[in-house]
């Protein structure tokens, strides 16, 4: 077997042909991938990966391996040594294995320059980002096992005539249909059975979900399963059995080829090799698809000729969507493009506006110039008549593109499961919202509180009984999971705070939207154009400080805020100008934590500052002010005026401010060897283990209103911005409520590699030049190696 692959391997390389073969193969993969604009080009796709290479090596090696293999056996049949051959002293079997192994050596060696790729991209990536070396290798390992598939099909090819061109042909006829024909067909035939037995039958869904750095056993089998078929047709081929009986020999080999692999498919293991096992989905997600009863459809608005930057959102999401498919049979998705018929763009837009899916525009640069690109970021997932939008791209202030893509990718796994979520699970929690102590009224939380009752079931509670049966109150409070008390201006009596703390005695979580300030935005409209912030004492200092914070009355001044918008001018005239307000801390998260991770800026409205204290709860501070920030002293005036005065840099030292934190474990009790202000039938001094989260300012969770209708939390019009309080409070009472671990999704990390687009810029004809020229540099090297130790070996 080694003397046919020396063979193989020498004849190849002692023609000009075998060097012009693969200099064809190196330069086409240079020029698309480097040089030509389109899909394949990695300076266009603007990712610091070689994706665009294993999408196209495929395409590429459809001219390779039939040009490599096409003379195996058709060469020998046609100069009369095959008769020859089989005369020599060694079975088929090892015949066709070194016809096999000395052909797939020589793509080997065609592939190996190729690598060279790998250095330009360590070379022009950002330097804080990580190349993915783990899926790079398994994308490479997918390429051989692909390269060994197709020279399997080559050879057997070979042997099927005496003809080079027939063999090169039927060869590159054969590797396409396996590799393109059964996945074409699979997609024009509706019936779901026949579907998946195609796209089993074909090698591109195997390929694709190795190339993507997952080794799964099934993938594997396939490829192994395939080749050693290929290389039994080859033997049953030139073997000396009658037509007939080779017919039937070669149809079984296929039969049983999809039976092995049909009865496999229930047994396998997969290996992430990946950096950041992105393409392992987290324990919660599984439960979730595994429980999933009844045919869920999921339709992504993302298809079409998008930036790269959306492109490779788009991928992302269908491989994750096939991901979810691997976990249950009772998921269909399809990506479709709402605004293809151009003739109906406008009335499809609009359409798409009234049903809450708001397109996006943006800015394409093409040969100089820069257009604008509509696109709907959007997927609909439909179940038992319901449906729930999901928001693909996280539109931040301030971010690139880059960033809101990376972003966007971050949450992919929990933006759709927390979506199936809403489709397929029942409300289960209870959520009170406190009244009775001047707390914000209906129509400032309505936004968010319709929001929550998309998830959970939600009710306002008083706690007036407690002066009458305080009991019969917190019994009924019980009944609640969470309570959120939003922006009390009332002082809470000793009842009813015994009854809040046998609340959290007893497991229940929380959510404070207080402050120790008194002082409203709107109360600076006046003739005078100003107020005077006075400390308000809501009673709840000792319950905090138990529980281990302390909110302090003094007022956050930030230079990182967001504007005051004042109007000027009357009717038609009226014009809105915004201003520096920086008593408007906009917090812009930094933890990882998954309450906060990746969500947009949160503005405050006259913050307060939190203290945590020494005990033995864990405390993790989520939102805070800039570094720039200082603390302004309770009573002040607060003026308009100071938008027109340059604020004082030098004053601005007093670093961030805690303005929110979570606080989780077994909390001690306000009334721990207290008096308590009335009898229980049982009291606790400790709490089961729980979590609250305190929030220095109830305007966080505050809707403003346009003709006494709730304004969208979070939405400043006169702006157009969108802010993140929603975002923030939802995932907080999601994070609280969290039986499935669903909330620990977001705050995994999906490693995104972008390229420096300056060194791009200043270098890309360097790199140009040295990945299509080196790897033919190495070729004439190789070449002249060859040469030379050929030449010394016949000489002596």
């Amino acid at each position: 077997m080694i003397a046919i692959l020396q063979k193989e391997f020498n004849s190849f390389f002692t023609s000009t042909i075998g060097y012009l073969i693969i200099a064809v193969f190196l330069t086409i993969s240079g020029l698309f991938l480097w040089v030509f604009k389109g899909p394949y080009n990695v300076f266009d796709s603007g990712f610091a990966d070689l994706t665009p290479y294993f999408e196209l090596a495929p395409w590429v090696l459809l001219v390779l391996v039939p040009a490599i293999t096409m003379r195996s056996f058709a060469e020998e049949k046609k100069q009369g040594t095959f008769e020859l051959l089989l005369t020599k002293p060694l079975t088929l079997l090892q015949i066709v294995l070194g016809k096999v192994l000395g052909n797939f050596l020589l793509i080997l060696v065609a592939l190996l320059p190729t690598l060279l790729y790998l250095f330009t991209i360590f070379q022009l990536k950002n330097s804080t980002d990580i190349i993915d070396i783990g899926s790079f290798t398994g994308s490479f390992i997918g390429l051989l096992l692909l390269s060994a598939l197709y020279t399997g099909i080559g050879v057997f090819c070979s042997a099927l005539t005496d003809n080079q061109i027939t063999a090169f042909i039927s060869t590159l006829l054969g590797c396409f249909i396996m590799f393109f024909g059964f996945d074409a067909l699979a997609s024009l035939i509706k019936t779901d059975d026949f579907t998946s037995i195609f796209n089993l039958i074909g090698i591109q869904l195997h390929y694709d979900r190795i190339s993507r750095g997952v080794l799964d056993t099934r993938d594997i089998l396939y490829f192994l399963s395939v080749i050693v078929a290929f290389v039994w047709a080859t033997i049953v081929t030139i073997s000396k059995r009658g037509p007939g009986k080779k017919i039937k020999l070669i149809a079984g080999i296929a039969i049983g080829l999809v039976v092995i692999n049909t009865i496999t498919t229930s047994f396998y293991q997969r290996f992430d090799l990946t950096y950041d096992q992105r393409f392992t989905l987290s324990e919660a997600t599984t439960n979730l698809l595994e429980d999933t009863a009844g045919i869920v459809t999921i339709d992504v608005l993302l298809k079409g000729d998008f930036p790269s930057e959306f492109k490779r959102l788009q991928a992302e999401t269908q491989q994750l969507l096939e991901e979810f498919s691997a976990h249950t049979n009772n998921l269909q998705y399809a990506f479709t493009n709402p605004l293809e018929e151009v003739d109906f763009q406008a009335e499809t837009l609009q359409q798409l506006q009234e049903f809450g899916l708001t397109p996006m525009e943006v800015s394409v640069q093409e040969n100089g110039k820069t257009n604008i690109e509509t696109l709907v970021p959007w997927a609909i997932l439909s179940y038992q008549n319901k449906s729930v939008k999901v928001q693909l791209i996280k539109n931040t202030i301030g971010a690139t593109s880059e960033e809101r893509v990376n972003a966007s990718i971050q949450q992919l796994e929990y933006t759709f499961a927390d979506a199936l979520t809403k489709l397929l699970h029942p409300k289960k929690h209870k959520i009170a919202v406190l009244k009775g102590n001047g707390q914000l009224p209906d129509v400032h939380v309505a936004d968010f509180i319709k929001t929550l009752q998309e998830y959970y079931f939600v009710g306002a509670f008083t706690l007036d009984s407690v002066s009458s049966n305080p009991q019969k109150t917190l019994t009924e409070l019980k009944e609640f999971d969470l309570i959120i008390n939003a922006k009390p201006t009332e002082a809470f009596t000793e009842k009813e705070k015994l009854v809040m703390d046998q609340f959290v005695m007893n497991g229940g979580k929380s959510i404070w939207l207080t402050e120790t300030v008194s002082m409203e935005l709107d109360s600076l409209f006046n003739p005078s154009g100003s107020a005077l912030a006075m400390i308000q004492d809501l009673r709840l200092g000792d319950m905090f400080f138990s529980y281990g914070a302390r909110i302090n009355p003094v007022l956050v001044n930030d230079l990182y805020s967001a504007p005051i918008v004042l109007a000027a001018g009357e009717t038609n005239e009226t014009q809105f100008t915004p201003y520096p307000w920086f008593f408007s801390s906009l917090t812009k998260p930094t933890s990882e934590h998954p309450i906060v991770k990746n969500i947009e800026a949160v503005k405050f409205e006259f913050s307060n500052q939190i203290d945590t204290l020494a005990n033995a709860i864990d405390k993790t501070i989520l939102l805070s002010s800039s570094a720039k920030s200082k603390l302004e002293g309770i009573p002040q005036v607060i003026s308009l005026d100071i938008i027109r005065q340059k604020p004082n840099l030098n004053t601005y030292t007093e670093g961030p401010q805690n303005l929110a934190v979570l606080l989780e474990g077994s909390f001690k009790s306000t009334y721990n060897n207290r008096v308590k202000p009335f009898t229980l039938d049982s009291i606790k001094e400790q709490s089961e283990p729980t979590a609250m989260i305190i929030v220095a300012d109830g305007d966080v969770i505050k809707n403003s209103t346009r003709k006494n209708q709730p304004v969208p939390l979070g939405y400043d019009p006169y702006m157009n911005l969108q802010y993140g309080n929603k975002e923030f409070l939802l995932n907080a009472v999601n994070y609280l409520l969290d039986d499935s671990g669903l909330m620990t999704v977001r705050g995994r990390k999906v490693n995104v590699a972008f390229l420096d687009i300056e060194k791009v810029v200043a270098d890309k004809t360097t790199y140009q030049l040295l990945n299509l020229g080196l790897p033919l540099l190495l070729l004439a090297s190789f070449g002249f190696l060859f040469s030379f130790l050929r030449k010394r070996k016949y000489q002596r």
